[in-house]
């Protein structure tokens, strides 16, 4: 069931699937609710789903800056303004969602931004939650050259438009075979990717950019916390998120051999598998 609320001034999309225990599947950079299509298939016969649009993806507005931008009208790491909307705002607004559903504690699964949004949630709401995931994520913040490469991002938006950014970052998300073998579907994400605002990939990506390191959450942490990874992931490299696992005090650990940061696509069947046997823990 599609169905929408108002957080702040912005309009919330979002779907509500099955029944059972609740899992909230936040989704990712660059990606809508619909990245998560073969995990709801297969979970909302075991759970009900609650799988928003995150602010400024598919039906959902952006949340509004706090005040105006700076004049200079350009952001930089070392000059950054509290002004822009922070990983802990998009976790704001899915507390909001879950007060709208009435849902008093439930299970959340973040992909990539998702999982940071997860770790934000984590963070702040620890009483909601009976228990998280982060699919291809890391508690980590960005690395000084990593956040250099956003910036770069940021700029290359601003020139050449969404399109073409997403065009020339996609493929490199996916693990080699299955950018060979399924190209054509790598090319659908790209392609659905062309809805997107600038102003919607600009603000994640400051959003990013600027995040804590939450390994402090992970740590002696007494929620289950899943953590799925793949051996070709070039975005969140398996030796990271090894290094992280022993940090909670209860880990399921899932590595997926030959699969890249969209195990949602590339390794669907698994992932479900062990999603749903995490939350049947």
């Amino acid at each position: 069931m599609q169905k929408s609320f108002i957080y702040q001034t912005s309009i919330i999309s979002y779907r509500v699937e099955g029944k059972g225990e609740p899992v909230a599947l936040i989704h990712g950079f660059g990606e809508d609710s619909h990245i998560w299509d073969e995990q709801i298939l297969f979970l909302k016969e075991h759970c009900l789903l609650i799988i928003p649009d995150l602010p400024g993806t598919g039906k959902s507005s952006l949340l509004n800056l706090r005040s105006e931008v700076s004049s200079l009208g350009f952001f930089s790491v070392n000059n950054p303004t509290p002004d822009y909307i922070s990983i802990d705002d998009y976790a704001g607004c899915l507390y909001a969602l879950l007060q709208e559903e009435q849902i008093s504690s439930c299970t959340m699964l973040g992909h990539s931004m998702g999982g940071y949004i997860t770790l934000a949630f984590a963070e702040k709401y620890p009483l909601l939650l009976t228990g998280f995931g982060l699919i291809n994520s890391t508690a980590y913040a960005d690395s000084e050259e990593k956040k250099k490469n956003r910036e770069r991002g940021i700029y290359l938006m601003e020139q050449y438009g969404t399109h073409s950014f997403l065009k020339n970052t996609i493929p490199n998300l996916f693990g080699p075979l299955f950018k060979k073998e399924q190209y054509a579907k790598v090319d659908c994400l790209i392609i659905s990717g062309a809805v997107f605002t600038k102003d919607a990939l600009q603000q994640y990506y400051r959003a990013m950019l600027m995040r804590p390191n939450r390994t402090a959450v992970l740590q002696s942490n007494p929620l289950p916390v899943l953590f799925v990874i793949g051996t070709e992931d070039v975005a969140v490299p398996l030796e990271e998120i090894l290094q992280q696992t022993s940090l909670p005090n209860n880990s399921y650990i899932h590595v997926l051999q030959d699969v890249g940061h969209m195990s949602m696509w590339e390794a669907p069947d698994q992932l479900n598998r062990f999603m749903l046997s995490f939350i049947h823990r």
